[in-house]
Protein backbone atom coordinates (compact mmCIF):
# COMPACT_ATOMS: atom_id res chain seq x y z
CA UNK A 1 0.00 0.00 0.00
CA UNK A 2 2.81 2.46 0.99
CA UNK A 3 4.69 1.85 -2.29
CA UNK A 4 1.62 2.80 -4.35
CA UNK A 5 1.23 6.11 -2.52
CA UNK A 6 4.99 6.87 -2.82
CA UNK A 7 5.03 6.24 -6.57
CA UNK A 8 1.96 8.41 -7.03
CA UNK A 9 3.59 11.32 -5.20
CA UNK A 10 6.81 10.93 -7.16
CA UNK A 11 4.87 11.00 -10.42
CA UNK A 12 3.28 14.28 -9.37
CA UNK A 13 6.67 15.88 -8.64
CA UNK A 14 8.18 14.83 -11.97
CA UNK A 15 5.14 16.12 -13.84
CA UNK A 16 5.23 19.54 -12.16
CA UNK A 17 8.98 19.93 -12.79
CA UNK A 18 8.53 19.11 -16.44
CA UNK A 19 5.73 21.64 -16.76
CA UNK A 20 7.72 24.42 -15.10
CA UNK A 21 10.86 23.85 -17.20
CA UNK A 22 9.11 23.88 -20.58
CA UNK A 23 9.81 27.30 -22.19
CA UNK A 24 7.31 26.65 -24.97
CA UNK A 25 4.42 25.93 -22.56
CA UNK A 26 2.27 28.87 -21.57
CA UNK A 27 0.70 29.28 -18.14
CA UNK A 28 -2.60 27.71 -19.25
CA UNK A 29 -0.84 24.61 -20.47
CA UNK A 30 1.05 24.31 -17.20
CA UNK A 31 -2.16 24.74 -15.25
CA UNK A 32 -3.93 22.04 -17.29
CA UNK A 33 -1.01 19.66 -16.78
CA UNK A 34 -1.13 20.20 -13.05
CA UNK A 35 -4.91 19.63 -12.99
CA UNK A 36 -4.55 16.43 -15.04
CA UNK A 37 -1.89 15.18 -12.67
CA UNK A 38 -4.10 15.95 -9.68
CA UNK A 39 -6.92 13.92 -11.27
CA UNK A 40 -4.50 11.04 -11.91
CA UNK A 41 -3.38 11.20 -8.29
CA UNK A 42 -6.96 11.11 -7.01
CA UNK A 43 -7.73 8.18 -9.31
CA UNK A 44 -4.67 6.32 -8.03
CA UNK A 45 -5.72 6.97 -4.43
CA UNK A 46 -9.26 5.73 -5.22
CA UNK A 47 -7.74 2.57 -6.71
CA UNK A 48 -5.64 2.13 -3.59
CA UNK A 49 -8.74 2.44 -1.37
CA UNK A 50 -10.60 -0.10 -3.53
CA UNK A 51 -7.66 -2.49 -3.23
CA UNK A 52 -7.60 -2.07 0.53
CA UNK A 53 -11.36 -2.71 0.74
CA UNK A 54 -11.04 -5.84 -1.39
CA UNK A 55 -8.18 -7.14 0.75
CA UNK A 56 -10.11 -6.37 3.96
CA UNK A 57 -13.15 -8.29 2.63
CA UNK A 58 -11.00 -11.26 1.64
CA UNK A 59 -9.34 -11.23 5.07
CA UNK A 60 -12.74 -11.18 6.79
CA UNK A 61 -13.99 -14.07 4.64
CA UNK A 62 -10.91 -16.16 5.37
CA UNK A 63 -11.18 -15.31 9.07
CA UNK A 64 -14.67 -16.86 8.98
CA UNK A 65 -13.16 -19.99 7.47
CA UNK A 66 -14.99 -19.54 4.17
CA UNK A 67 -13.38 -18.52 0.87
CA UNK A 68 -15.08 -15.95 -1.35
CA UNK A 69 -16.19 -18.63 -3.82
CA UNK A 70 -17.49 -22.12 -3.02
CA UNK A 71 -17.81 -24.71 -5.78
CA UNK A 72 -21.03 -26.76 -5.75
CA UNK A 73 -22.76 -29.33 -7.93
CA UNK A 74 -25.53 -31.54 -6.50
CA UNK A 75 -27.39 -31.10 -3.24
CA UNK A 76 -25.95 -27.64 -2.53
CA UNK A 77 -27.20 -24.31 -3.88
CA UNK A 78 -26.43 -20.73 -2.87
CA UNK A 79 -29.14 -20.99 -0.22
CA UNK A 80 -29.54 -24.64 0.81
CA UNK A 81 -27.73 -27.87 1.65
CA UNK A 82 -29.73 -31.08 1.17
CA UNK A 83 -28.97 -34.15 3.30
CA UNK A 84 -30.63 -37.56 3.01
CA UNK A 85 -31.75 -40.37 5.31
CA UNK A 86 -32.81 -43.86 4.24
CA UNK A 87 -33.85 -45.32 7.57
CA UNK A 88 -35.84 -48.17 9.05
CA UNK A 89 -38.87 -46.24 10.33
CA UNK A 90 -41.32 -49.15 10.23
CA UNK A 91 -39.27 -52.37 10.39
CA UNK A 92 -37.61 -54.35 13.20
CA UNK A 93 -35.36 -51.48 14.34
CA UNK A 94 -38.00 -48.73 13.99
CA UNK A 95 -37.98 -47.64 17.65
CA UNK A 96 -34.23 -47.13 17.54
CA UNK A 97 -34.11 -45.50 14.12
CA UNK A 98 -37.05 -43.13 14.61
CA UNK A 99 -35.41 -41.62 17.67
CA UNK A 100 -32.07 -41.29 15.88
CA UNK A 101 -33.76 -39.54 12.96
CA UNK A 102 -35.62 -37.12 15.23
CA UNK A 103 -32.37 -36.11 16.93
CA UNK A 104 -30.70 -35.39 13.61
CA UNK A 105 -33.68 -33.25 12.55
CA UNK A 106 -33.54 -31.20 15.76
CA UNK A 107 -29.76 -30.84 15.47
CA UNK A 108 -30.06 -29.15 12.09
CA UNK A 109 -33.00 -27.06 13.18
CA UNK A 110 -30.63 -25.64 15.76
CA UNK A 111 -27.86 -25.21 13.17
CA UNK A 112 -30.27 -23.37 10.85
CA UNK A 113 -31.45 -21.08 13.64
CA UNK A 114 -27.82 -20.15 14.25
CA UNK A 115 -27.23 -19.19 10.60
CA UNK A 116 -26.79 -22.54 8.88
CA UNK A 117 -23.60 -23.81 7.29
CA UNK A 118 -21.63 -21.51 4.95
CA UNK A 119 -24.64 -19.20 4.89
CA UNK A 120 -26.94 -22.00 3.74
CA UNK A 121 -29.94 -23.61 5.42
CA UNK A 122 -29.89 -27.39 5.83
CA UNK A 123 -32.78 -29.49 4.53
CA UNK A 124 -33.18 -33.22 5.23
CA UNK A 125 -34.99 -35.65 2.94
CA UNK A 126 -36.15 -38.66 5.00
CA UNK A 127 -37.37 -41.89 3.37
CA UNK A 128 -38.46 -45.09 5.12
CA UNK A 129 -36.62 -48.25 4.05
CA UNK A 130 -38.56 -50.60 6.39
CA UNK A 131 -35.26 -52.49 6.66
CA UNK A 132 -35.76 -53.85 3.15
CA UNK A 133 -32.79 -53.94 0.78
CA UNK A 134 -34.88 -53.37 -2.37
CA UNK A 135 -36.59 -50.33 -0.86
CA UNK A 136 -33.23 -49.06 0.33
CA UNK A 137 -31.92 -49.24 -3.25
CA UNK A 138 -34.98 -47.37 -4.50
CA UNK A 139 -34.48 -44.73 -1.82
CA UNK A 140 -30.86 -44.32 -2.82
CA UNK A 141 -31.80 -43.83 -6.48
CA UNK A 142 -34.02 -40.93 -5.43
CA UNK A 143 -31.60 -39.35 -2.97
CA UNK A 144 -28.56 -39.62 -5.25
CA UNK A 145 -30.18 -37.84 -8.21
CA UNK A 146 -27.59 -35.73 -10.01
CA UNK A 147 -29.46 -32.45 -9.65
CA UNK A 148 -30.43 -29.87 -7.05
CA UNK A 149 -33.13 -32.33 -5.97
CA UNK A 150 -30.43 -34.80 -4.91
CA UNK A 151 -28.44 -34.72 -1.69
CA UNK A 152 -24.80 -34.05 -0.91
CA UNK A 153 -24.57 -36.63 1.90
CA UNK A 154 -26.56 -39.43 3.54
CA UNK A 155 -26.49 -38.86 7.29
CA UNK A 156 -28.06 -42.27 7.83
CA UNK A 157 -28.17 -45.53 5.89
CA UNK A 158 -29.82 -48.14 8.10
CA UNK A 159 -28.50 -51.68 7.96
CA UNK A 160 -25.38 -53.62 7.01
CA UNK A 161 -26.66 -55.49 3.91
CA UNK A 162 -28.54 -52.36 2.87
CA UNK A 163 -25.47 -50.13 3.02
CA UNK A 164 -23.36 -52.83 1.37
CA UNK A 165 -25.84 -52.83 -1.52
CA UNK A 166 -25.23 -49.13 -2.23
CA UNK A 167 -21.51 -48.99 -1.38
CA UNK A 168 -20.35 -49.21 -5.00
CA UNK A 169 -22.85 -46.58 -6.10
CA UNK A 170 -21.68 -44.25 -3.34
CA UNK A 171 -18.18 -44.32 -4.80
CA UNK A 172 -19.43 -43.84 -8.38
CA UNK A 173 -21.65 -40.93 -7.30
CA UNK A 174 -19.10 -39.28 -4.96
CA UNK A 175 -21.54 -39.53 -2.06
CA UNK A 176 -20.86 -40.09 1.63
CA UNK A 177 -23.11 -42.28 3.78
CA UNK A 178 -23.03 -42.66 7.55
CA UNK A 179 -24.14 -46.27 8.09
CA UNK A 180 -26.47 -47.10 10.94
CA UNK A 181 -24.44 -50.25 11.14
CA UNK A 182 -21.18 -51.09 12.82
CA UNK A 183 -19.85 -53.68 10.38
CA UNK A 184 -16.06 -54.09 10.55
CA UNK A 185 -15.76 -54.03 6.75
CA UNK A 186 -16.61 -50.36 6.34
CA UNK A 187 -13.10 -48.93 6.87
CA UNK A 188 -11.35 -51.74 4.97
CA UNK A 189 -13.71 -52.78 2.17
CA UNK A 190 -15.94 -49.70 1.76
CA UNK A 191 -13.97 -46.97 3.50
CA UNK A 192 -13.76 -44.58 0.58
CA UNK A 193 -17.32 -43.35 1.02
CA UNK A 194 -18.87 -45.19 3.99
CA UNK A 195 -17.91 -43.36 7.19
CA UNK A 196 -18.78 -45.56 10.15
CA UNK A 197 -19.05 -44.00 13.58
CA UNK A 198 -17.91 -45.67 16.82
CA UNK A 199 -16.33 -49.09 17.12
CA UNK A 200 -17.45 -52.02 14.99
CA UNK A 201 -19.42 -55.16 15.86
CA UNK A 202 -16.26 -57.27 15.91
CA UNK A 203 -14.25 -55.14 18.35
CA UNK A 204 -17.36 -54.39 20.39
CA UNK A 205 -17.94 -58.13 20.82
CA UNK A 206 -14.37 -58.62 22.00
CA UNK A 207 -14.88 -55.95 24.67
CA UNK A 208 -18.30 -57.22 25.76
CA UNK A 209 -17.19 -60.84 26.09
CA UNK A 210 -13.96 -59.92 27.91
CA UNK A 211 -15.58 -57.52 30.35
CA UNK A 212 -18.73 -59.48 31.23
CA UNK A 213 -16.98 -62.86 31.17
CA UNK A 214 -13.93 -61.66 33.07
CA UNK A 215 -15.47 -59.23 35.56
CA UNK A 216 -18.98 -60.54 36.18
CA UNK A 217 -18.96 -64.29 35.54
CA UNK A 218 -17.86 -66.23 38.59
CA UNK A 219 -16.27 -69.17 36.74
CA UNK A 220 -12.47 -69.04 36.50
CA UNK A 221 -12.63 -70.33 32.91
CA UNK A 222 -15.99 -69.18 31.53
CA UNK A 223 -18.01 -71.29 29.11
CA UNK A 224 -19.49 -69.02 26.43
CA UNK A 225 -22.29 -69.68 23.94
CA UNK A 226 -22.34 -67.54 20.80
CA UNK A 227 -25.51 -67.15 18.73
CA UNK A 228 -26.26 -64.75 15.88
CA UNK A 229 -28.12 -63.83 12.76
CA UNK A 230 -26.38 -64.61 9.46
CA UNK A 231 -24.71 -61.81 7.49
CA UNK A 232 -22.55 -58.77 8.20
CA UNK A 233 -24.40 -57.78 11.37
CA UNK A 234 -24.75 -61.14 13.05
CA UNK A 235 -21.62 -62.92 11.98
CA UNK A 236 -19.31 -59.94 12.40
CA UNK A 237 -20.25 -59.79 16.08
CA UNK A 238 -20.10 -63.56 16.46
CA UNK A 239 -16.62 -63.63 14.93
CA UNK A 240 -15.36 -61.00 17.36
CA UNK A 241 -16.82 -62.90 20.30
CA UNK A 242 -15.10 -66.11 19.22
CA UNK A 243 -11.77 -64.32 18.72
CA UNK A 244 -12.00 -63.07 22.31
CA UNK A 245 -12.92 -66.52 23.66
CA UNK A 246 -9.93 -68.07 21.92
CA UNK A 247 -7.45 -65.34 22.93
CA UNK A 248 -8.57 -65.46 26.55
CA UNK A 249 -8.33 -69.23 26.72
CA UNK A 250 -12.01 -69.72 27.54
CA UNK A 251 -14.36 -72.43 26.30
CA UNK A 252 -16.66 -71.97 23.30
CA UNK A 253 -19.58 -74.00 24.64
CA UNK A 254 -21.86 -73.48 21.62
CA UNK A 255 -21.05 -71.99 18.23
CA UNK A 256 -24.34 -70.66 16.90
CA UNK A 257 -22.82 -68.18 14.46
CA UNK A 258 -25.48 -67.48 11.81
CA UNK A 259 -27.88 -69.97 13.39
CA UNK A 260 -30.84 -67.56 13.71
CA UNK A 261 -32.05 -68.18 10.19
CA UNK A 262 -35.81 -68.59 10.60
CA UNK A 263 -38.76 -68.09 12.91
CA UNK A 264 -38.34 -71.40 14.74
CA UNK A 265 -35.84 -70.81 17.53
CA UNK A 266 -36.46 -74.12 19.29
CA UNK A 267 -33.25 -75.83 18.09
CA UNK A 268 -31.17 -72.85 19.25
CA UNK A 269 -32.85 -72.81 22.65
CA UNK A 270 -32.06 -76.49 23.08
CA UNK A 271 -28.47 -76.07 21.91
CA UNK A 272 -27.88 -73.28 24.42
CA UNK A 273 -29.41 -75.34 27.23
CA UNK A 274 -27.30 -78.36 26.32
CA UNK A 275 -24.14 -76.26 26.34
CA UNK A 276 -24.76 -75.04 29.93
CA UNK A 277 -22.84 -71.78 29.36
CA UNK A 278 -21.87 -69.19 31.95
CA UNK A 279 -22.32 -66.42 29.37
CA UNK A 280 -24.35 -66.07 26.16
CA UNK A 281 -23.27 -63.56 23.52
CA UNK A 282 -25.99 -62.66 20.99
CA UNK A 283 -26.30 -60.58 17.83
CA UNK A 284 -29.96 -60.47 16.80
CA UNK A 285 -33.05 -58.26 16.69
CA UNK A 286 -34.52 -57.18 20.05
CA UNK A 287 -37.49 -59.52 19.56
CA UNK A 288 -35.21 -62.51 18.92
CA UNK A 289 -33.09 -61.64 21.94
CA UNK A 290 -36.21 -61.55 24.12
CA UNK A 291 -37.44 -64.89 22.77
CA UNK A 292 -34.15 -66.71 23.38
CA UNK A 293 -33.39 -65.23 26.78
CA UNK A 294 -36.96 -65.69 27.94
CA UNK A 295 -37.26 -69.32 26.87
CA UNK A 296 -33.88 -70.42 28.24
CA UNK A 297 -34.56 -68.66 31.53
CA UNK A 298 -37.97 -70.33 31.82
CA UNK A 299 -36.17 -73.65 31.52
CA UNK A 300 -33.68 -72.88 34.24
CA UNK A 301 -30.58 -71.42 32.55
CA UNK A 302 -28.65 -69.14 34.95
CA UNK A 303 -26.20 -67.70 32.39
CA UNK A 304 -25.46 -64.01 32.02
CA UNK A 305 -26.17 -62.43 28.63
CA UNK A 306 -24.65 -59.66 26.54
CA UNK A 307 -24.50 -58.86 22.85
CA UNK A 308 -24.13 -56.35 20.05
CA UNK A 309 -25.76 -53.00 20.80
CA UNK A 310 -28.84 -53.35 18.54
CA UNK A 311 -29.72 -56.69 20.16
CA UNK A 312 -31.09 -54.81 23.19
CA UNK A 313 -33.91 -52.28 23.29
CA UNK A 314 -35.13 -50.66 26.49
CA UNK A 315 -38.70 -50.09 25.21
CA UNK A 316 -38.90 -53.72 24.08
CA UNK A 317 -37.14 -55.43 26.97
CA UNK A 318 -37.87 -53.29 30.03
CA UNK A 319 -41.53 -52.51 29.37
CA UNK A 320 -42.71 -56.09 28.98
CA UNK A 321 -43.05 -59.32 30.89
CA UNK A 322 -39.31 -60.04 30.75
CA UNK A 323 -38.21 -56.77 32.34
CA UNK A 324 -36.95 -58.41 35.53
CA UNK A 325 -35.19 -61.17 33.58
CA UNK A 326 -33.24 -58.62 31.57
CA UNK A 327 -32.54 -56.62 34.70
CA UNK A 328 -31.08 -59.69 36.43
CA UNK A 329 -29.17 -61.35 33.60
CA UNK A 330 -28.45 -58.96 30.71
CA UNK A 331 -25.57 -56.49 30.32
CA UNK A 332 -25.89 -54.02 27.48
CA UNK A 333 -22.99 -53.21 25.17
CA UNK A 334 -23.06 -49.83 23.46
CA UNK A 335 -21.21 -47.34 21.30
CA UNK A 336 -21.84 -44.02 23.04
CA UNK A 337 -22.91 -42.39 26.29
CA UNK A 338 -26.54 -42.88 27.30
CA UNK A 339 -29.11 -40.11 27.62
CA UNK A 340 -28.19 -37.52 30.26
CA UNK A 341 -25.50 -39.79 31.71
CA UNK A 342 -22.70 -37.21 31.83
CA UNK A 343 -22.27 -33.45 32.01
CA UNK A 344 -20.20 -33.03 28.84
CA UNK A 345 -20.87 -30.04 26.56
CA UNK A 346 -22.34 -32.33 23.91
CA UNK A 347 -24.74 -33.98 26.35
CA UNK A 348 -25.88 -30.66 27.81
CA UNK A 349 -26.52 -29.31 24.31
CA UNK A 350 -28.37 -32.46 23.27
CA UNK A 351 -30.61 -32.65 26.34
CA UNK A 352 -31.55 -28.96 26.42
CA UNK A 353 -32.20 -28.82 22.66
CA UNK A 354 -34.28 -32.01 22.52
CA UNK A 355 -36.34 -31.09 25.59
CA UNK A 356 -37.07 -27.66 24.13
CA UNK A 357 -37.90 -28.94 20.64
CA UNK A 358 -39.62 -32.25 21.41
CA UNK A 359 -40.03 -32.60 25.14
CA UNK A 360 -42.88 -35.08 24.76
CA UNK A 361 -40.62 -37.80 23.31
CA UNK A 362 -40.56 -40.90 25.54
CA UNK A 363 -37.58 -41.58 27.78
CA UNK A 364 -37.75 -45.18 26.51
CA UNK A 365 -35.96 -44.25 23.28
CA UNK A 366 -33.86 -41.37 24.62
CA UNK A 367 -30.52 -43.19 24.42
CA UNK A 368 -30.87 -43.41 20.64
CA UNK A 369 -31.06 -39.62 20.45
CA UNK A 370 -27.33 -39.53 21.22
CA UNK A 371 -26.54 -41.38 17.98
CA UNK A 372 -28.65 -39.04 15.86
CA UNK A 373 -27.09 -35.96 17.46
CA UNK A 374 -23.58 -37.33 16.83
CA UNK A 375 -24.47 -37.89 13.16
CA UNK A 376 -25.34 -34.20 12.98
CA UNK A 377 -22.00 -33.22 14.55
CA UNK A 378 -20.17 -35.33 11.96
CA UNK A 379 -22.10 -33.89 9.02
CA UNK A 380 -21.64 -30.30 10.16
CA UNK A 381 -17.91 -30.79 10.76
CA UNK A 382 -17.41 -32.25 7.28
CA UNK A 383 -19.54 -29.65 5.51
CA UNK A 384 -17.80 -26.76 7.26
CA UNK A 385 -14.44 -28.19 6.25
CA UNK A 386 -15.63 -28.50 2.65
CA UNK A 387 -16.78 -24.86 2.71
CA UNK A 388 -13.43 -23.80 4.16
CA UNK A 389 -11.74 -25.68 1.29
CA UNK A 390 -13.95 -23.83 -1.21
CA UNK A 391 -15.40 -27.08 -2.55
CA UNK A 392 -18.89 -28.23 -1.53
CA UNK A 393 -19.32 -30.50 -4.52
CA UNK A 394 -19.99 -34.11 -3.66
CA UNK A 395 -16.36 -34.95 -4.39
CA UNK A 396 -15.24 -32.01 -2.26
CA UNK A 397 -17.33 -33.24 0.67
CA UNK A 398 -15.76 -36.71 0.39
CA UNK A 399 -12.32 -35.10 0.40
CA UNK A 400 -13.20 -33.01 3.45
CA UNK A 401 -14.39 -36.09 5.35
CA UNK A 402 -10.96 -37.60 4.81
CA UNK A 403 -9.32 -34.58 6.44
CA UNK A 404 -11.32 -33.94 9.62
CA UNK A 405 -11.00 -35.17 13.16
CA UNK A 406 -14.48 -34.88 14.67
CA UNK A 407 -14.90 -33.78 18.27
CA UNK A 408 -18.08 -35.42 19.54
CA UNK A 409 -18.05 -33.22 22.66
CA UNK A 410 -18.17 -36.07 25.16
CA UNK A 411 -20.98 -38.06 23.58
CA UNK A 412 -18.68 -40.75 22.20
CA UNK A 413 -14.97 -41.19 21.34
CA UNK A 414 -13.60 -38.57 18.96
CA UNK A 415 -12.85 -39.99 15.54
CA UNK A 416 -11.00 -39.57 12.25
CA UNK A 417 -11.01 -41.60 9.05
CA UNK A 418 -7.63 -41.08 7.38
CA UNK A 419 -4.52 -43.22 7.40
CA UNK A 420 -4.50 -46.98 7.92
CA UNK A 421 -7.65 -48.56 9.44
CA UNK A 422 -5.61 -50.31 12.12
CA UNK A 423 -4.44 -46.89 13.32
CA UNK A 424 -7.74 -45.00 13.29
CA UNK A 425 -10.39 -47.65 14.01
CA UNK A 426 -12.24 -47.01 17.29
CA UNK A 427 -11.59 -49.77 19.82
CA UNK A 428 -13.54 -48.37 22.78
CA UNK A 429 -17.09 -49.30 23.70
CA UNK A 430 -19.43 -48.93 26.68
CA UNK A 431 -20.80 -51.57 29.06
CA UNK A 432 -24.04 -50.98 30.99
CA UNK A 433 -25.82 -52.79 33.76
CA UNK A 434 -29.52 -53.15 32.96
CA UNK A 435 -31.64 -52.10 35.96
CA UNK A 436 -35.40 -51.98 35.52
CA UNK A 437 -35.73 -50.05 38.78
CA UNK A 438 -33.79 -47.18 37.18
CA UNK A 439 -36.00 -47.08 34.10
CA UNK A 440 -38.57 -44.30 33.81
CA UNK A 441 -39.96 -45.45 30.50
CA UNK A 442 -43.40 -43.92 31.00
CA UNK A 443 -41.88 -40.45 31.37
CA UNK A 444 -41.24 -37.94 28.65
CA UNK A 445 -37.76 -36.51 28.26
CA UNK A 446 -39.09 -33.22 29.61
CA UNK A 447 -40.22 -35.02 32.78
CA UNK A 448 -36.78 -36.60 33.16
CA UNK A 449 -35.58 -40.08 33.96
CA UNK A 450 -33.41 -42.79 32.48
CA UNK A 451 -33.65 -45.88 30.34
CA UNK A 452 -32.41 -48.28 32.99
CA UNK A 453 -28.85 -48.46 31.68
CA UNK A 454 -26.25 -47.82 34.38
CA UNK A 455 -22.70 -47.20 33.07
CA UNK A 456 -20.17 -49.62 34.54
CA UNK A 457 -17.39 -49.27 31.93
CA UNK A 458 -17.17 -46.22 29.65
CA UNK A 459 -14.85 -46.10 26.64
CA UNK A 460 -13.64 -49.55 27.68
CA UNK A 461 -10.92 -51.27 25.64
CA UNK A 462 -10.17 -54.86 26.63
CA UNK A 463 -6.83 -56.54 26.10
CA UNK A 464 -8.06 -58.52 23.07
CA UNK A 465 -9.45 -55.48 21.25
CA UNK A 466 -6.38 -53.41 22.14
CA UNK A 467 -3.97 -55.93 20.63
CA UNK A 468 -6.05 -56.97 17.64
CA UNK A 469 -4.38 -56.26 14.29
CA UNK A 470 -7.18 -54.76 12.27
CA UNK A 471 -6.29 -55.14 8.59
CA UNK A 472 -9.55 -56.52 7.18
CA UNK A 473 -13.16 -57.18 8.07
CA UNK A 474 -13.61 -59.86 10.73
CA UNK A 475 -16.38 -61.42 8.68
CA UNK A 476 -16.67 -61.40 4.88
CA UNK A 477 -19.76 -62.89 3.25
CA UNK A 478 -19.03 -65.56 0.68
CA UNK A 479 -21.92 -64.25 -1.40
Amino acid sequence: MKNIRWLTALLLVFTLIAAACSASDDDDTATEAAEDTTEDTEAAEDTTEDTEATEDTAEEEMADGEPAEVATDFGVTEDTIRLGISGDLSGPFAALVTAITEATKVYFQKVNAEGGIAGRQVEIEIIDSAYDVTRHLDNYAELSEASEAGVVMLTQSTGSPHTSAIAGDLIADDLIAIPLSWYSGWPTDFGANVFEMNTNYCLEAMNAVEYVGGELVEAEVPKVAVVSLPGEYGQDGATGAKIAIEQLGWELAYDGEGAIAGEDLTPIVQAILDAEPDLVFITATPAQTAALLGETRSRGLEALWTGSGPSFSAPVHLAGDLAQEFSDYYYQSGYYATWDSNDSPGMQDLVSSMVEAQGDLPVATADSLVSGWAAGIFAQSVLEKAAENGDMTRAGVVAAANEVTVDFQGLQPNQEWFGEPNDFVVRASYIYDVDVAAADLANTIAEGGGTGLIPIAEEYVGSVAADYQFDDACFVSEG
